[in-house]
């Protein structure tokens, strides 16, 4: 199959850490953290249920935020950017879906090649001084469902478009319609395997490359 609009999520597909776990881990809460994201991710519980509650625990500073984009780029995936290099030279229409947060995320976007506006995921906002504030809490990519609505709004044409993704969350994309690829390089999740229309376990990113192009 070719799709013209190929679509990322990035926590654990696209860099192999959970950006929220991480700020949890360097904020001395990281276990509590990891079950949280856990359950989100494989479907247990609504991600609004969690979301909320992660940030107010941890309360990220602008300092936080940027050690973790740095540490998104050092924990690429293998095989990214020969993935993305693939589909710049097809002309592919390329976009990160992510529920994480965008200041930490637009780095390795542009480390990738992508435009800010190509990147959807959920804003951040912080005091004067750096200190947390609040986040984007109208943002639908907080909640359960978002990821379609973000499809719904890309998506050109039935099946033009394909979500690549390790949690529950990306299997969303179903419902706009998408073609979905469960991506177990990193995370292997038996939800995924079962609800996605092609899962791959890589590790390699490349492996996606057989299944969109």
């Amino acid at each position: 199959m070719s799709f013209e609009v190929i679509c990322f999520d990035c926590d654990s597909t696209l860099s192999k850490i959970e950006g929220i776990d991480e700020l949890a881990r360097r904020a001395g809460m990281g276990e509590e953290m990891s079950r949280l994201t856990d359950a989100a991710m494989n479907g247990l519980v609504p991600l609004e249920a969690v979301y909320e509650q992660r940030l107010a625990l941890i309360r990220p500073d602008s300092d936080s935020i940027d050690w973790l984009a740095g540490l998104y780029i050092e924990e690429v995936v293998d095989g990214v950017k020969d993935v993305f290099t693939a589909l710049a030279l097809q002309n592919k229409e390329v976009h990160i879906i992510s529920g994480g947060l965008l200041q930490a995320i637009l780095p390795l976007a542009k480390h990738l090649g992508l435009p800010e506006n190509h990147v959807h995921a959920v804003d951040i906002y912080f005091n004067k001084d750096g200190s947390y504030q609040n986040y984007e809490q109208s943002s639908p990519l907080s909640k359960t469902g978002g990821k379609a609505e973000i499809c719904r709004r890309l998506i050109k044409s039935q099946g033009s478009l394909v979500m690549i993704g390790d949690g529950k969350t990306d299997m969303e994309a179903r419902q706009a319609g998408a073609c979905v690829i469960g991506f177990g390089g990193v995370i292997d999740r038996p939800v995924v395997r079962d609800l996605a229309d092609f899962y791959t376990s890589g590790p390699s990113l490349v492996s996606v490359l057989a299944y969109i192009l």
